[in-house]
């Protein structure tokens, strides 16, 4: 039920950044603080792994933080991966990020192209929420059907 409430969340967020260009504060909130209550459903001990899980989510945030401040993501994108970052072990973080890079290039290009035909003056903004989606999206029936992470 808690990964069908992620699922849904993660939908919803790529919809609002396709509207909108912007993902909530409040639903990356609620990804963020619903995490611990997947981590106690799937019976993780509170020492190493929910220690672990909240470091790894600190470190996604640092990383993805720098990316914020040089310009190349939105502050709503980093707060979503690090809240869904909160979720994925690190077996499954590693291929949600490289599945998240591959569809964010995949929608750039499209969007670049869609740009350049209408000859668009506007400026160019990615709703990288759907790639972000797309990436945990792919990894998240993991979580669930795979008793081995």
């Amino acid at each position: 039920m808690l990964i069908a409430a992620l699922a849904a969340m993660m939908i919803y967020a790529a919809w609002t950044d396709i509207r909108r260009r912007e993902i909530d504060n409040g639903l990356n909130g609620t990804i963020a603080l619903m995490a611990p209550l997947f981590w106690w459903s799937a019976g993780l001990p509170v020492w190493p792994d929910m220690a672990l899980q909240i470091l790894t989510g600190l470190i996604v945030l640092a990383l993805f933080a720098i990316l914020f401040a040089m310009g190349a993501m939105g502050g709503g994108d980093v707060k979503m991966i690090a809240a869904l970052s909160l979720w994925l072990p690190l077996g499954l973080l590693m291929p949600m990020l490289f599945v998240m890079a591959i569809a964010g290039g995949v929608l750039t290009a499209a969007m670049l192209i869609h740009h350049r035909i209408t000859k668009s003056q506007a400026e160019l903004e990615i709703p990288y929420g759907v790639a972000i989606a797309a990436g945990g999206l792919w990894v998240s029936p993991e979580l669930y059907f795979n008793q081995f992470t």
